[in-house]
């Protein structure tokens, strides 16, 4: 199943390392891990679908939702509930190839609506990664503030102290 934390984890696949844009789910091999790691098919489709929604699901938190690539993620999956010894399950039933990309989507979309504006691009520009807001005060700006935000945060100030007129 995909939870929060996997959800970062796909959403952050793409980091910037020294300048340079990486793709953690480029290898196979790698992608395949993630994939065993949460339940799912490795198989050439499930990766491709997982490549696909993490794409999708990247573009989505950046700005407006891609509606037409999701309803293709999305299409001929529907949940069915079960009731048994530990009460009412919702029991997701969609093609073995789409499984870990769909549940990558219907985490996405949760995250959305139980935790609303608190999933965003970090807000260090030259960073590609994402972060889920868990502050009280829903005012974390970075994805990490010993990297992005002290980063920046000198910045500032070297811009600052250069811009100060002297004595």
């Amino acid at each position: 199943m995909i939870d929060e934390r996997a959800l970062l984890e796909a959403l952050n696949s793409t980091p910037v390392v020294d300048g340079r844009s990486q793709d953690l789910w480029a290898d196979d091999a790698e992608l395949r891990r993630w994939a065993q790691e949460h339940g799912g098919p490795d198989d050439a489709p499930a990766i491709d679908w997982l490549r696909t929604a993490r794409d999708v699901l990247q573009t989505a938190t950046l700005g407006p939702v891609p509606e037409v690539e999701l309803q293709q993620m999305l299409s001929g999956v529907c949940r069915l509930p079960e009731v048994g010894e530990s009460g009412l399950r919702w029991r997701l039933q969609v093609p073995p190839e789409r499984m870990l990309a769909v549940e990558l989507v219907l985490a996405w979309y949760d995250v959305r609506e139980r935790r609303p504006g608190r999933l965003r691009p970090c807000g260090n520009d030259e960073c590609r990664l994402f972060l889920l807001d868990r502050s009280r005060a829903n005012t974390a700006r970075w994805c990490s503030m010993k990297t992005c935000g002290n980063r920046l945060k000198a910045r500032r100030h070297q811009e600052r102290t250069r811009q100060a007129p002297t004595p």
